[in-house]
């Protein structure tokens, strides 16, 4: 939301443990333990490297993430991103060069306790090839 504030974490800055916060995130650097920011949004830069579990609004990845990631939102895979592990979201949207291997559950329950889903796809080994693919709910 516009006006609201952003937290950076700095490409400099290595954190291990639980981050936790009640406004959007910019990973520059190293994160290794869990990530809750449940009403906002997670951006891992390009340069970033999270080993991580993150419970967020909106997770949109451009550098390296390995962990789950529960998205009550949309999840973004960006050009030139990696992720390891699996995605529950209301959307996934992947780009041209972004390698993503795990399970996918869509479904618009995602964020909230108790809803029920959809059942959890195969396991997914991808590269987009061309394009943006865009997957769930509009």
């Amino acid at each position: 939301m516009a006006g609201e504030p952003t937290a950076i974490i700095g490409k400099s800055v290595q954190i291990r443990g639980e981050v936790k916060g009640n406004e959007d995130l910019i990973i520059e650097g190293l994160v290794e333990g869990t990530i809750t920011l449940t009403e906002h949004r997670l951006t891992v830069g390009a340069n970033a490297r999270v080993t991580a579990n993150v419970t967020a609004r909106d997770v949109v990845v451009q550098g390296s993430l390995h962990g789950d990631i529960h998205a009550a939102g949309r999840v973004e895979l960006r050009t030139g991103s990696s992720v390891n592990g699996d995605i529950r979201a209301a959307r996934l949207s992947v780009e041209d060069n972004a390698i993503f291997s795990g399970k996918v559950e869509l479904d618009g329950t995602a964020g909230t306790e108790g809803g029920k889903g959809a059942a959890a796809h195969p396991p997914v080994v991808a590269t987009a090839a061309s394009g943006t693919a865009l997957f769930g709910a509009n």
